[in-house]
């Protein structure tokens, strides 16, 4: 489980982090994502995530939002059936507990600051 966020900071079942990282759908916690362009995610960024097969992938887009998927992100997952929502970070953590919480399995990555 998450239990907080904040800009360059997130604490997952009492570890915090301070890079951008991967929750894959077994609970594994992976530090140190790094993105092919900064503020851009790619179908290739998030490969390691779909190898899981998750339900969905929740992407946390940073603090502010600035982070965006580009338009071929969610055709890629919905064809190997798995659903995505990309939010900032607070709506993303919310999401990512409520669906994990409900038995669902989910992946996420997370954009750490912006």
């Amino acid at each position: 489980m998450i239990e907080s966020t904040a800009f360059g900071t997130m604490t997952i079942d009492g570890r915090t982090y301070t890079s951008d990282l991967f929750i894959f759908p077994d609970g594994r916690v992976k530090d140190g994502w790094w993105r092919r362009r900064g503020h851009t995610l790619h179908v290739d960024d998030i490969q390691l995530l779909v190898d899981g097969a998750p339900a969905l992938i929740v992407a946390g887009t940073g603090t502010s939002g600035r982070m965006r998927p580009e338009a071929d992100v969610s055709p890629f997952l919905a064809e190997r059936g798995i659903d995505f929502i990309a939010e900032p970070n607070p709506r993303a953590v919310e999401i990512y507990n409520h669906k994990s919480a409900e038995g669902l399995k989910v992946g996420a990555c997370f954009h750490l600051t912006c």
